[in-house]
């Protein structure tokens, strides 16, 4: 979250950081994360793999398009790659067809002129 929160240097007005009930996500540190980066938390309902639809998609296709085709001789290895992937490919390069075949960089560029043009 920090990476993604410095990569964009301006944040919208609240924006929400929305996980599952896992222990990773509700924990006091990403509760003070979340808060010293101005991050709203949502968290969805018990039993309810639906609440968290785009996660579980990005999981699925993180795992699928990269992480099991490679092996892992040390934990930062595979750190470092899944960061490096996820800035890459996923967020740069990638194309989406939820959000009109564009990588998310894109859309969110796309998004931003529109506000831009309309004000």
């Amino acid at each position: 979250m920090t990476m993604a929160f410095v990569l964009r240097g301006r944040l919208p007005a609240q924006v929400i950081f929305h996980a599952d009930r896992g222990c990773q996500y509700t924990s006091a540190q990403i509760a003070d994360l979340c808060r010293d980066l101005g991050l709203l938390q949502s968290v969805g309902r018990t039993g309810v793999c639906w609440d968290c639809a785009a996660t579980e998609s990005f999981w699925s296709t993180l795992k699928t398009e990269f992480y099991h085709r490679r092996v892992w001789a040390i934990k930062p290895e595979a750190v470092a790659g899944v960061g490096r992937w996820i800035e890459e490919r996923f967020n740069r390069l990638r194309r989406h067809s939820s959000i009109q075949m564009m990588s998310p960089v894109q859309y969110e560029n796309h998004l931003h002129q529109t506000a831009t043009l309309a004000a």
